[in-house]
């Protein structure tokens, strides 16, 4: 394996770090439209939070999505192709999400309205949802042949172990939004938000126990990496704690960085246990491995130079949209 390889390995993983921290409270700021918001105009707020930025944050997943064709075509292939009507399922919830804000502002009855806020809610729930069940099915190993085609059953997505990831991934994200709405409202919506989050967590830890130990049955991650598994379960669990703290004592900031950093300890640790594959086999000897799955090494040359060159500009910006619309707003 070259330098160049494992760099964009480690790249693409920050790339989806970016989104699940990012895009992981715009999926719970959604989700809470229907459930926390009680009166229109406290659906309105909720909107607004993340009005400004839920698109741009979706960037993350495209550009991760662009890494990974560019970068491990062979990753790429396997990947998409096998996963395609989740993937698939996942598009639409995006595109139902989406569409639902313009939509939603344009409707003149309430009817309408309610329409587009249940699309935007279950939009937000399902995609995140979604994505946790692919990314622990991914890991639990897949009937890959020595092509790198895969040939999955139902039951290989949809199993106790990929059901339980995805709850966990939802309810990391839903107390993520809970955490933004906290740092970005006043008033009612903002106190009945830190009220929610405070059972939930209590949820969250005992989901935790049970993700790990399905991990470690489920998993080669506690066999072949040990160490480093134990440390990024034990360093989640703890973010956990520094969240639930955050909470209790109204520590807003701490909160919500707990709570993302959380979800990007949960795609490091996925990581972790991939390397140094990108595909999971059944039989091991058809893992599909980060040295056969790369690009020529031009092509990675090219795209580092390009990277290095484009990726200053774009967190610039992040910064500056963030900093413009830092007030909070009043539900």
């Amino acid at each position: 394996m070259s330098n160049l390889q494992f760099l964009w390995f480690i790249l693409v993983g920050v790339l989806f770090s970016g989104f699940f921290f990012l895009e992981g409270f715009d999926f719970g700021v959604g989700m809470t439209i229907k459930s926390l918001a009680r009166t229109r105009d406290e659906r309105d707020v909720v909107i607004h939070t993340i009005g400004p930025h839920w698109d741009a944050n979706e960037v993350w997943l495209i550009t991760a999505g662009g890494a990974m064709f560019a970068s491990f075509p062979m990753w790429y292939a396997s990947l998409f192709s096998g996963f395609y009507l989740i993937l698939l399922l996942i598009l639409v919830a995006l595109i139902m999400r989406g569409v639902s804000f313009e939509f939603r502002s344009r409707m003149e009855t309430e009817s309408g309205r309610n329409f587009w806020e249940w699309a935007a809610a279950l939009g937000s729930f399902f995609a995140t949802f979604l994505f946790g069940m692919m990314f622990t099915a991914l890991v639990k190993g897949m009937p890959i042949n020595a092509n790198g085609d895969m040939t999955a059953h139902f039951t290989d997505y949809v199993n106790l172990f990929s059901i339980v990831g995805g709850v966990a991934v939802t309810l990391l994200c839903y107390l993520h939004g809970l955490n933004f709405i906290r740092l970005k409202t006043t008033g009612t919506l903002r106190e009945r938000a830190l009220q929610w989050a405070k059972p939930l967590y209590w949820v969250l830890f005992a989901g935790e126990v049970v993700f790990a130990i399905l991990l470690f049955f489920n998993t080669d991650f506690f066999t072949k990496k040990p160490i480093s598994t134990t440390i990024l379960v034990v360093a989640l669990v703890l973010l956990t704690v520094l969240a639930t703290w955050g909470v209790y004592g109204n520590h807003e900031w701490l909160s919500f960085i707990s709570s993302g950093l959380s979800l990007i300890d949960v795609v490091v640790l996925l990581f972790n246990g991939l390397f140094p594959r990108v595909m999971v086999a059944n039989n091991s000897a058809y893992s599909i491995l980060i040295k056969d799955a790369s690009n020529s090494p031009y092509t990675l040359h090219l795209m580092t130079v390009i990277s290095l060159t484009v990726l200053p500009i774009m967190l610039i910006y992040f910064v500056w949209s963030y900093w413009v619309f830092y007030k909070r707003l009043a539900s």
